[in-house]
């Protein structure tokens, strides 16, 4: 209960509930199947981040959403939006810290959330591959005569 009341009053003082509880950073855990260490960058109107999968990038909270492009050799780059969601719990902090603390929160992307892990698939560039693909055989191997064993005329 005392640690609630040393909450509360953190958020009256600061203006900004959502801003002391839960910062106006966030990390996410990039990832890119099925391959990794491909070169993510991330961005949004908050700035740039860049990470290599798997990884994990602390970005700035937005209500933008983040833009995502994965490079990686031999791989098609792949894009991807990384969504910002509005977290309604911080609708309470007009009950605690009044307008001027929900806009704080607002004004700092504390109100907003993203997702905590989000993955990017890839695909690779056959072509590019140095290992082509495997080669399915039906059956067995065609027979091949040996030069040291004569063949039977043909009729």
């Amino acid at each position: 209960m005392k640690s609630v009341a040393i909450a509360i009053g953190l958020c009256l003082l600061a203006g900004g509930c959502a801003s002391v509880i839960k910062g106006s950073t966030q990390s996410i855990a990039i990832s890119t199947p099925p391959t990794t260490e491909a070169t993510c960058q991330l961005s949004s109107g908050q700035g740039n981040w860049m990470v290599v999968s798997p990884g994990v990038a602390t970005v700035d909270k937005s209500k933008e959403d983040i833009q995502a492009r994965c490079t990686k050799p031999g791989w098609g780059d792949a894009v991807a939006t990384i969504p910002s969601n509005f977290e309604g719990w911080t609708v309470g902090n007009i009950l605690l810290g009044g307008v001027i603390g929900l806009g704080v929160d607002a004004a700092t992307g504390a109100i907003n959330n993203y997702p905590h892990t989000f993955q990017i698939p890839m695909t690779p560039l056959y072509g590019a591959m140095s290992v082509a693909p495997p080669v399915a055989y039906a059956g067995a191997l065609p027979y091949t005569a040996s030069p040291s064993v004569p063949t039977p005329p043909n009729p």
